[in-house]
């Protein structure tokens, strides 16, 4: 019982850590454009990430609690493994200023843990295919929704000025950045919730059918929403000025082409990452005008770490698994 306690803490810990990391996931376009303060921005997501549950059905939580590994040989141990490799991954590329993936940090946890455990027999690959491809297509959509939204606009307001086109998207940017925000908590959030239920599920607490309850679901939302309110500013550093220059109408485009993503994939289910696709938006509206807008050796640095994340955590993860089957 106090070990699965403490699995569930170190769960919330990885909660207010993709929190967070995943910060500037949901401020860095408005900080960026100075629509709003660090401070006050961060409070802004952080609210939305909280309110987020009242919004989205757990269709995410329930593909991480039982599409990933066959849930016979989940155990507290496994999930334990799963998170440290997910959380150790976090907190070296928060080091360094990588937007990287908490998502797929989790999910490369659990299936670098499952394998090491069971063998790849236990992996439920058809869950994981669609995780595999929402890495490609996230990013994707993000970019082709932020450039879409780009040049509607851009020749919607042919005749605006400067001055009117500033105003106006200072206050659509608040939208915009609900939009992202309530992507976030209603994704990100989903993903601990789905590895609480499953640690519940396998010892047996919360009956024969798995789900997630409702205190879960509600203690997430506010871990992830404290998370975000402490902020990850080296990541916010990177993802609002160092891709592309942005202004007020580049922060709304990128940030409804970003947040319609997510409310895609957190309808359909799918754990996609907050960070590949608020960045593919951000380069979506950089190139809008050049490809030469978007500073391609910062993007360049960010794509590497998205493709090392998932085996990363992984292996991390596997090393644990080896150590707690050891003991």
């Amino acid at each position: 019982m106090i070990l699965i306690i403490f699995t569930i803490f170190v769960a919330l810990f990885f909660d207010f850590l993709n929190g967070f990391h995943d910060a500037a996931n949901s401020i860095a376009t408005i900080v960026s454009t100075r629509v709003l303060k660090p401070r006050t921005a961060v409070i802004w997501a952080a609210f939305f990430n909280l309110i987020a549950f009242l919004i989205f059905k757990v269709h995410v939580a329930t593909m991480i609690g039982t599409g990933i590994v066959q849930g016979n040989i989940v155990d507290t141990y496994l999930i334990l493994a799963a998170l440290w490799g997910a959380i150790v991954w976090n907190l070296i590329t928060w080091f360094l200023g990588i937007p990287s993936s908490s998502s797929h940090a989790l999910v490369g946890g659990l299936v670098g843990a499952g394998v090491v455990k069971a063998g790849f027999s236990v992996l439920e690959w058809e869950g994981l295919f669609k995780i595999l491809i929402s890495i490609v297509l996230s990013p994707l959509l993000g970019w082709l929704l932020g450039l879409l939204f780009m040049f509607i606009i851009t020749w919607l307001c042919v005749n605006k000025t400067p001055r009117w086109m500033d105003v106006v998207f200072r206050r659509l940017q608040l939208f915009s950045a609900m939009l992202i925000s309530l992507g976030h908590g209603g994704n990100d959030a989903q993903k601990t919730m789905g590895i609480i239920a499953a640690l519940l599920f396998s010892a047996q607490w919360i009956g024969p059918h798995f789900y997630v309850p409702f205190w879960v679901i509600l203690l997430c939302n506010l871990v992830i929403a404290l998370g975000t309110l402490f902020g990850g500013w080296r990541i916010v550093k990177t993802l609002g000025m160092k891709i592309t220059k942005l202004r007020p109408v580049h922060g709304f485009c990128a940030e409804t082409g970003g947040g319609l993503t997510l409310f895609l994939a957190t309808y359909l289910g799918i754990p996609v990452s907050t960070t590949h696709t608020i960045t593919g938006a951000v380069m979506g509206v950089g190139s809008v005008y050049r490809f030469s807008a978007v500073r391609w050796g910062v993007a360049r640095r960010i794509v590497i770490a998205w493709v090392v994340t998932l085996p990363a955590a992984a292996i991390v993860a596997g090393l644990l698994e080896c150590l707690f089957i050891k003991l």
